[in-house]
């Protein structure tokens, strides 16, 4: 017998005993339906995080030179608190060292970040993310104006009192007109709107449109640090391999600069989206294996119910099992006959498992905060998986249908 003869019969079983055949393969399926929906919403937060969270503060590419980490996810311990807090900070005669080890296809940027109060003549004084950063920031970034230009050459070389200004700020500051070329206060003094940044968007609740841009030099340097120290070192390279060389190449003068002896760690950070994410990846990981193993459950209480119906099926189809070997079908047909058809059964319900699974993960990112991003590799498995229940489950059931002598198969009623 073929294997699509037996196939056939798989699916003409199928379709003969309904009823029998949909409690075969609910465990099979409720298992693989919870495999795909856990590790869809799991795959799904790992790309916000990366992509909408840490993606939209630490530029592709790129790492940045600080002190102590800019992003923490998950519980940090007293004592390592204290131990960022002892740390020296960057300081601007870092900065000619740092850049001038940089390889070739690298660009950088000084900032200096912190929240000032600023007021405009249309609205009520606010706290709002200030940035002070060098010319290649806006290129690093990758931002651009929704109205406006951004900062020029000349403007960032002179300090000179200008701002670019997220969505947000120009919609509070600046209600109903245009804010380009209108003067909005920080610290007392006036600085000149130049241009309103594309959206950004948000995460969590987060707006990334909450801010204002200008040149490290503009008297603004003086609300965002101590004299002479900066928050961080941003480099950006052409790819990931010339990212790393950078990195070492950064460590290398910054270990030497803090006089740090070889058995001595870091007290510095090269901070990547990758670094940023640890946290998360650890946790992802827990997850994963939680989805996976869950369902397993499912999935062997799914085996033992196809162990169970094939065994009666085989029962019950005695006389016909005598039919097929008194007509010249031999042990190894009856044995492949009864495993096609366990595995057709169980891959039919991983493959129902699949589609309920992906209707249930996007039904959960419709409704909930949860994003959800189908993962290839859940599907195969699953699919893989279920067929490798009904195979294992139908091997016994199988064995014993081929092991039956055929004349007292016949006499069976």
């Amino acid at each position: 017998m073929s294997l699509f003869e037996a196939i056939r019969l798989a699916l003409a079983q199928i379709r003969a005993q309904k009823l029998k055949s949909f409690f075969t393969l609910l465990g099979v399926t409720i298992g693989v339906t919870f495999l795909i929906a856990v590790v869809s919403i799991v795959g799904g937060m790992s790309r916000y995080m990366r992509d909408e969270l840490v993606g939209k503060i630490i530029a592709v590419n790129a790492f940045e030179l600080r002190h102590r980490p800019n992003i923490n996810i998950g519980d940090i311990d007293e004592e390592t608190w204290r131990s960022y807090r002892t740390r020296p900070r960057i300081r601007k005669e870092d900065v000619p060292p740092v850049v001038e080890a940089l390889p070739p296809g690298t660009v950088w940027s000084v900032v200096s970040e912190n929240n000032v109060r600023a007021e405009s003549r249309y609205a009520n004084p606010r706290q709002v993310l200030a940035f002070g950063v060098t010319d290649d920031y806006f290129n690093i970034r990758r931002m651009g104006v929704a109205s406006g230009r951004l900062i020029a050459p000349q403007e960032f070389a002179l300090g000179a009192p200008v701002v670019v200004i997220g969505k947000d700020i120009a919609e509070h500051f600046f209600p109903g007109v245009e804010p380009v070329g209108r003067e909005l206060r920080i610290g007392g003094i006036p600085y000149q709107v130049v241009g309103v940044a594309e959206a950004q968007g948000s995460s969590f609740g987060i707006s990334f449109d909450r801010f204002i841009v200008a040149p490290h030099d503009a008297p603004i340097y003086r609300l965002l640090n101590q004299h002479g120290v900066i928050d961080a070192v941003v480099v950006q390279a052409e790819s990931v391999p010339i990212m790393l060389e950078a990195q070492e190449r950064v460590r290398q003068v910054m270990r030497t600069r803090h006089r740090l002896r070889p058995s001595q760690p870091d007290n510095f950070v090269l901070e990547t989206s990758d670094s940023a994410l640890a946290f998360w990846t650890k946790i992802r990981g827990y997850l994963v294996v939680a989805g996976v193993a869950l369902p397993a459950i499912g999935l062997v209480v799914g085996a033992i119910v196809i162990m169970n119906i094939m065994l009666v099926a085989v029962a019950e189809r005695t006389r016909e099992i005598g039919i097929r070997k008194s007509l010249g079908a031999r042990r190894r047909d009856i044995l492949r006959q009864f495993i096609v058809e366990s595995a057709t059964l169980s891959t039919f319900g991983a493959a129902v498992g699949v589609a309920i699974g992906l209707g249930l993960a996007q039904l959960i990112a419709a409704t909930t905060p949860l994003p959800a991003a189908v993962e290839l590799w859940s599907v195969i498995v699953g699919v893989s998986v279920g067929a490798g229940v009904g195979i294992i489950a139908g091997v016994y059931p199988a064995r014993q249908a081929s092991r039956l002598d055929p004349i007292a198969a016949m006499r069976q009623e």
